[in-house]
């Protein structure tokens, strides 16, 4: 049996309290100290020492930091919001069913009754050669995002390329999303693609000492079927319909005008780098059109390069890789309200 290394667990009331007890512990001194909330993936990376931590702050009993609320224009769901209250909501799933299906489509339900919103959007990211047991790691030596100093999907980098797997993040960057960090220090409020940094060690933005406690979704992102309303859709490839973490994720939001000709578009891939990627240059191909098989088809074959993937995943490289510009097309048809062509098994697509 695993079990959890020594550490000191602190509950807090309220999120002033976290932020007291993150400065205090020295977080941004760089002393380990960590944030759970449902623990789906901070508890197993603790035991099998993909991560370790001094102190462990839990923000389950935080008054104020779950729930779905409107306000101000924009809709404000809570960081530890579970993520079967997120897909079970009428309101995410009315207006942000795109999100509703990422969220659908994480792990298994027991899992999502437990995990929640800001754990998913801070998830660590993951690779063939770190998310192995002791022994394994052992043998062949760590990786630099363990304790050792070589990447083993790229030896000559100087830097780790784990992947991005959360499946909140790209649909959450695409809808144009939010998220407020607080710290002792005061607040601030970013994008979520600022979130991120592209670095498989480092891949969060946020400051040790700060705590996220809510994702707010602009109105103008909500989905509609009027004039300048936004469209969105989410797909994901995996070996499994359920349980499996992505190994792809194409991730759009368009808006469109009166005529039908996309006004504004952001596309987004996830798990094929150590952040969500913007594949800027197909969402600027889309502007201008409508939403046609011709316009879908360029857009999606300039999103093949803004994917780098590498073999630090499930299935070869190459093949994710192709993937792209397939499971991109199927997120714009889906958009376009056309019919779905060379694409993979329905149960791929969590039913809502």
């Amino acid at each position: 049996m695993l079990r959890l290394p020594p550490f000191d667990l602190r509950r807090a009331a309220t999120v002033g309290e976290v932020a007291r007890i993150l400065a205090g512990e020295g977080a941004r001194e760089g002393r380990q100290v960590r944030l759970v909330a449902g623990g789906t993936d901070l508890w197993p990376n603790m035991k099998r020492r993909h991560q370790s931590a001094d102190t462990v702050i839990s923000l389950r009993g935080v008054a104020g930091l779950s729930g779905v609320s409107n306000g101000g224009g924009e809709l404000r769901l809570g960081a530890t919001t579970t993520l079967s209250q997120a897909v079970a909501d009428p309101t995410i799933r009315g207006r942000y069913p795109a999100l509703a299906r990422a969220v659908a489509s994480i792990s298994t339900p027991v899992l999502r009754n437990m995990g929640t919103l800001g754990g998913n959007l801070c998830l660590d990211t993951r690779c063939t050669y770190y998310n192995q047991n002791e022994e394994w790691r052992r043998s062949i030596d760590y990786c630099m995002k363990e304790a050792g100093s070589v990447c083993w999907v790229a030896p000559g980098s100087s830097r780790c390329w784990a992947i991005s797997a959360s499946d909140s993040a790209p649909i959450l960057c695409a809808l144009k999303a939010r998220v407020r960090l607080v710290s002792s220090g005061g607040e601030r409020v970013i994008a979520v693609e600022d979130l991120f940094a592209d670095d498989g060690i480092e891949y969060l933005a946020k400051r040790p000492d700060e705590v996220l406690t809510e994702i707010l979704l602009p109105a103008a992102s909500a989905h509609g079927d009027e004039t300048d309303s936004c469209r969105a859709a989410y797909w994901k490839l995996r070996r499994r319909g359920s349980i499996d973490f992505a190994v792809l994720s194409a991730c759009v939001a368009v808006w469109m005008d009166g005529s039908g000709t996309v006004t504004d578009a952001r596309i987004y891939l996830g798990a094929v780098a150590s952040r969500p990627s913007a594949a800027a240059e197909a969402a600027a191909a889309l502007l201008g059109k409508p939403l046609t098989p011709d316009s879908i088809a360029e857009a999606s074959r300039l999103a093949r390069r803004a994917a780098t993937p590498l073999d630090n995943t499930d299935f070869q490289a190459q093949w994710r890789g192709t993937m792209v510009g397939r499971y991109l097309e199927a997120a714009l048809r889906e958009c376009a309200g056309l019919e779905s062509e060379r694409l993979p098994p329905k149960h791929h697509l969590p039913v809502l």
